[in-house]
């Protein structure tokens, strides 16, 4: 009933632990059984190890959360050895996402988890880019389709490109995605916000800027989703903002594959398996058979 084909991909149901929010499966075991999520995305990777940002990296915001951790992370070659280690023991779909500071970073991840028995890779390309001043490549179509057509030419497994809200056109963006070779698309990524402290006088953050997240965007992103969906003729999977399993149905009504769900990890650690529970129980309510029937129908 509510199992998943994702590019091959199977998964159990649509619910995926977003990038960033749920550290390698582990952090949450302790919560529930994590195997019973559609797929995990590791924490955001790079080709070497991060220590990520100084100062503040989180910050609770009216609806929403604003991070800028930076990507700290262990490397592609040591969450290889150590941590996919850990995260194969895990009953579910494993999608490594993976980001990077130039082209040539991105490409010499890809080759090192080509060899791996990871499901999917999931580009993240909201990554400041440091050949284009610190541009991330998500934001002008013309650079994320270089990107992803390099990456793509080397890339053995799945490839699920995650897009950035802050692009100049996001269906633009997904139709340069989909040309140079993209399997699927996931979106969407954080918001760019910013906070400050008025007592201090200056920036919470030490970037100044940092990405918005949590229920707050959920409208925004929902629209987005709908808009790419209907544009493209890959699968896409829909997230930003989803904290129960009647966010989980909108965005597969958008037209949606599958969801992550990110920041609510945060508020409730078990909510994945809610959403899941939640999800089930509507599609009995409602005698659905198969999340087809209600896929794309807005």
């Amino acid at each position: 009933m509510l199992d998943v084909n994702i590019c091959g991909v199977k998964l159990k149901n649509p619910v995926i632990a977003a990038s960033g929010t749920f550290g390698f499966g582990e952090e949450y075991a302790q919560f529930y059984d994590v195997s019973k999520l559609g797929g995990i995305c590791s924490k955001g990777l790079t080709l070497n190890q991060k220590e990520g940002n100084d100062g503040i990296r989180v910050f609770e915001t009216r609806g929403g959360m604003l991070n800028s951790v930076g990507l700290q992370n262990p490397g592609v070659e040591h969450f290889i050895k150590y941590e996919l280690t850990e995260m194969k023991k895990i009953d579910t779909a494993i999608i490594a996402n993976l980001g990077g500071g130039t082209i040539e970073d991105y490409i010499k991840g890809v080759e090192l988890l080509n060899d791996t028995d990871i499901d999917m890779i999931e580009l993240n390309i909201s990554c400041p880019n440091v050949k284009h001043g610190g541009m991330a490549l998500g934001i002008k179509s013309e650079i994320a389709y270089e990107a992803v057509k390099e990456v793509k030419g080397v890339c053995k497994k799945p490839l699920m490109v995650k897009l950035s809200p802050n692009a100049e056109d996001i269906v633009d963006m997904a139709h340069k995605c989909c040309e140079a070779g993209a399997d699927a698309l996931s979106l969407v990524n954080t918001f760019k916000g910013m906070a400050i402290d008025i007592k201090k006088k200056k920036p919470v953050f030490n970037n100044i800027s940092a990405g918005l997240s949590g229920p707050a965007i959920k409208p925004i992103a929902l629209r987005m989703v709908y808009e790419v969906s209907k544009a493209v003729n890959i699968p896409v999977v829909g997230l930003g903002g989803i904290c129960s399993w009647q966010d989980a149905i909108e965005f597969i009504m958008a037209g949606a594959y599958a969801i992550q769900v990110g920041t609510a990890n945060f508020i409730k650690p078990d909510i994945c398996i809610d959403i899941i529970n939640g999800i089930e129980d509507y599609m009995k309510a409602e005698n659905i058979k198969s999340l087809d029937e209600i896929r794309g129908i807005i």
